[in-house]
């Protein structure tokens, strides 16, 4: 496949893109190979969106990586793909510096084991200045908890008289979301053909471009990526406004 780079409108790039990297389990079963296998095989693809993302300015870029509700899998699952983050943390790492991105996270990332806690708030620390792309990895991330934790602290202001019901507004809401300081994603991709969003960004992603890769993670490469920035490129967002009322 060709580089589809020169057909891409530079000042029309995504803001915000986010990914649901769904298929690794079906990649490595299709290949006969170990379920661990096909997380390992997906950090390449990782590396090329993250690539891709640099290249073309994209400023902030949230992967879902690891789910609330991944924590019923198999042990020896969670254990694998939970090393295989702290060891792709420690060999990216020069990458990152090198490329000028921050590392960011949104979750429950408390429950994280400890040296994967330890290793993924030092890369966070040394990244921290790094004024590029912000990458953000969504781990032990559930959107359902995410508000819910929104409405109590919400709650708790109310009850507490510092805010009255009738000052909650959009804005306020969303400063209570682990994305607070995030703009919302423009464009949202799922790979491995599902048309699920899997309890993720369920609030921000109110108004995305909504896009669905047949490709398990495994596969998905830059190019990919390239082509679902075109078909983004050719939607027209309109907010709930007019065709019409854009244009004017």
């Amino acid at each position: 496949m060709k580089n589809q780079t020169s057909n891409i409108n530079k000042d029309r790039i995504p803001k915000h893109v986010a990914i649901i990297m769904d298929g690794n389990g079906r990649w490595a079963k299709k290949n006969g190979l170990l379920r661990t296998i096909g997380h390992s095989n997906g950090v390449k693809s990782v590396r090329e969106v993250v690539e891709a993302s640099v290249e073309l300015g994209v400023s902030f870029l949230t992967l879902y990586a690891f789910s609330n509700e991944n924590w019923k899998r198999p042990k020896t699952e969670v254990n694998a793909l939970l090393e295989l983050l702290v060891k792709s943390l420690n060999k990216e790492l020069p990458t990152f510096q090198e490329n000028n991105i921050q590392l960011q996270t949104i979750g429950e990332t408390q429950n994280l084991p400890k040296r994967c806690h330890k290793i993924l708030r030092e890369t966070i620390e040394k990244t921290a200045n790094n004024d590029g792309l912000k990458l953000v990895l969504a781990l032990s991330y559930s959107s359902k908890l995410e508000i819910l934790n929104s409405v109590k602290t919400l709650a708790q202001k109310v009850a507490e008289k510092i805010i009255s019901p009738e000052d909650i507004t959009e804005s306020v809401f969303s400063n209570e979301l682990y994305t607070a300081e995030h703009p919302d994603p423009d464009l949202l991709i799922r790979t491995s053909g599902e048309h699920r969003i899997s309890n993720f960004l369920l609030w921000q992603i109110a108004y995305a471009e909504l896009y669905f890769s047949p490709k398990l993670w495994p596969d998905f490469t830059k190019e990919d990526f390239f082509e679902a920035i075109l078909d983004y490129q050719n939607r027209e967002r309109r907010f709930g406004k007019t065709a019409e009322q854009l244009k004017n």
